[in-house]
């Protein structure tokens, strides 16, 4: 079916109010004659700000489906942006059940025709997930990108029981964004508002920290423990370059109907995302939302169940334009274990495909991983993984001979050994490399584990110092070509900062069997092409400040100290239509002594502006992280300024015991 494109308009502030009273301030796109036409819903639920947040990428996105006959609500959540009340947590059942009165709501309305799906990116990809669980009669499809199914394996908190330092990073952010003012344009109270979000906003990470293994607090929003209730049907997408891309195949694999994309990209919509290449993203959600939501014939059913791009192996670098490679198709049935494997034993610092014995041993200095790059790549600055060679010195290595043909990886690679520690706390860092001839190392993939966790993310256990213990650790899904010639290594460290917070003291691990399961494509179904990338017009704005992003690695030469300082100055632009100014900075250091985690400290510091006519605003959030050997130690703080004036200022410091962490 060929949609007709349809005059909209734009509603930039309709109000939602719940049955609580809360008014939900809603961004609207839909067609001119929705109320003699009723068009479907699409739902996109955030914390992000739309009124200068998500613009960007706002622009480029609802027009297009409102031209193409659907209404688009971008909402901004409760206690952030432009909509009232208080926002206590991520997921809560609070925003969940607000979710469900919106669709309900929406899908009452004589403009809409009764049918409404849920779309989003990273948060708006998880409660969307997370509201189908729920089962709201109008819900039909969601479309999740960047999301997991289980909060405390696959979110910004956690990793393999390891303390992820995104869990104050990210906090850190959402201390800052959701503690900004309304625009004074839209709501005459605002200042009240703007009032009581800086008085109430929990400062986040104190929250997450204080549920250190996969209890009730991370089932609830879960979506793995209940992929029976998830009657819409879903179109998962993910990224090579994200943190999140192992939800993909997860889902696909659950849910009936359900459908799959990876790309090569970091945490963006894939038709403006990077690396290259971009897909007709637009295109393919329509099809989604046409067949699910009108009940238009468009071929779905008939797409390969996940369409994964593999990469081709290149060199290392800390950023991408665009990566070489291309698309295969494949079934659902066990994708998240890869469709075949190789079985590769590690013996005397090799990996080989005839059975061998190994014993290494390996001790980490406490700043190994300082070329992990970012948790999550978002920014657009130079996040990503850079040469593994100085990592790969500080770990234990088994690198395969020249490979005698090129060698697809697609799946979920797996290290199982038998291991030995010297310590009863203690975690390890496990890295597949494409180790190219001239010895430069590139990573492919790879997991980290928290050694009390070994069993159970649920119930931790300490190892039996000395005693040898059966160790198995699960790689992200990748998709990626090692050519003929070159060679694959598997890379094991007692240490990854600073992607992860240090175990309490140095670790010994003495590795006395080993082995790696590479998975490879199952057979291919067909071929794979996308339309090219379509969006609407770009967000209007005049610049006032460029944006500019700072990676830098800092020894300090008395002390010993590393340090890696971020700066991302995010720039500052006025919105061409309605005026709004708004500008962010945000800095993280992270600091470390190679011979002792308990140095292991973190920090950040994030600047908001927000103008409008003669109101001058900006917040100023600061905090930090430490630990001695039996407690985490937390502090923050925030600043409000009107016309730099300081109108608020509150501190919080906290403790928090470490749970075998």
């Amino acid at each position: 079916m060929k949609n007709t494109l349809r005059d909209i308009e734009e509603l930039p502030d309709l109000g939602i109010t719940l049955s609580d009273g809360t008014r939900l301030s809603a961004r609207v796109w839909r067609p001119t004659d929705a109320s003699s036409d009723p068009v479907p819903v699409i739902l996109e639920y955030l914390p992000y700000r739309k009124r200068d947040g998500t613009c960007a990428r706002d622009a480029l996105t609802h027009p297009y489906f409102a031209e193409r006959g659907y209404a688009c609500l971008r909402v901004d959540m409760r206690g952030n942006g432009d909509s009232h009340g208080l926002m206590e947590d991520e997921y809560t059942q609070q925003e969940l059940d607000d979710a469900v009165e919106v669709i309900d709501w929406a899908a009452s309305q004589p403009w809409c025709s009764g049918t409404v799906g849920m779309m989003g990116i990273s948060w708006g990809g998880f409660n969307g997930l997370q509201v189908a669980a729920m089962t709201p009669d109008p819900l039909k499809a969601v479309i999740t990108l960047c999301s997991t199914v289980d909060r405390f394996a696959d979110d910004i908190h956690y990793k393999g029981g390891c303390l992820l330092n995104e869990n104050l990073g990210w906090g850190a952010t959402m201390w800052s964004y959701s503690s900004r003012a309304p625009d004074p344009a839209l709501r005459p109270d605002w200042r009240e508002i703007w009032m009581d979000r800086l008085e109430n906003e929990p400062f986040l990470p104190a929250t997450w920290l204080r549920h250190q293994t996969r209890d009730a607090y991370w089932k609830h929003g879960s979506v793995i423990e209940s992929y029976d209730t998830i009657k819409a049907k879903v179109l998962a997408v993910g990224g090579w370059g994200d943190a999140y891309k192992n939800a993909v195949p997860q889902l696909v694999d659950a849910l009936p109907g359900a459908k799959g994309i990876i790309g090569p990209w970091v945490h963006k919509y894939p038709h403006f995302a990077v690396p290259e290449p971009r897909i007709g993203f637009l295109q393919e959600a329509l099809r989604w939302w046409d067949r699910w939501l009108k009940c238009v014939e468009t071929g779905v059913e008939e797409d390969p169940d996940l369409r994964t791009y593999l990469m081709d192996g290149v060199r290392p670098a800390t950023w991408y334009s665009d990566r070489p490679g291309h698309w295969i198709g494949q079934k659902a049935g066990d994708l998240h274990r890869g469709g075949d494997h190789s079985v590769y034993h590690m013996g005397a610092g090799t990996l080989s495909l005839e059975a061998a014995d190994t014993h290494v041993t390996v001790a980490s200095p406490a700043d190994t991983g300082a070329d992990a790059g970012e948790y999550c790549a978002i920014w657009l600055g130079p996040e990503l993984p850079g040469d593994q060679r100085r990592d790969d010195a500080l770990s234990a290595c088994w690198t395969s001979a020249p490979l005698a043909n090129d060698t697809e990886i697609s799946g979920a690679p797996q290290v199982h050994l038998t291991g030995i520690t010297d310590q009863p706390q203690g975690q390890i860092a496990v890295r597949l490399n494409h180790v190219h001839p001239d010895g430069a190392s590139t990573r492919i993939t790879f997991g980290v584990l928290n050694l009390s966790h070994r069993h159970s993310a649920s119930d931790p256990t300490p190892m039996t110092p000395g005693t040898p213990e059966e160790i198995s650790i699960v790689l992200d899904h990748a998709g990626y070509t090692v050519p003929k010639g070159h060679r694959i290594r598997v890379a094991i460290s007692t240490a990854y900062w600073p992607l992860i917070w240090p175990a309490p003291s140095p670790v010994q691990l003495t590795v006395t069997k080993g082995r790696l399961a590479l998975p490879h494509p199952g057979p291919v179904t067909g071929a794979v092409r996308f339309e090219p990338p379509a969006a609407a017009a770009a967000w209007e704005t005049e610049e006032l400040r460029p944006e500019n992003h700072i990676r830098r690695q800092e020894v300090d030469q008395v002390t010993g100290l590393t340090s890696l300082v971020i700066e991302d100055d995010f720039g500052k632009v006025r919105d061409a239509d309605h005026g709004l100014i708004n500008g962010s900075v945000a800095r993280e250091r992270w600091d470390i002594h190679p011979d002792d985690p308990l140095s292991a400290r973190g920090t950040c510091h994030w600047t908001d502006e927000l103008e409008r006519d003669d109101i001058s605003l900006r917040t100023e959030t600061h905090c930090a992280m430490w630990a001695d050997a039996t407690h985490f130690h937390l502090s923050a703080s925030i600043e409000a300024f009107e016309n730099d004036v300081q109108v608020h200022h509150r501190t919080i410091t906290d403790t928090i015991p470490r749970n075998e962490m």
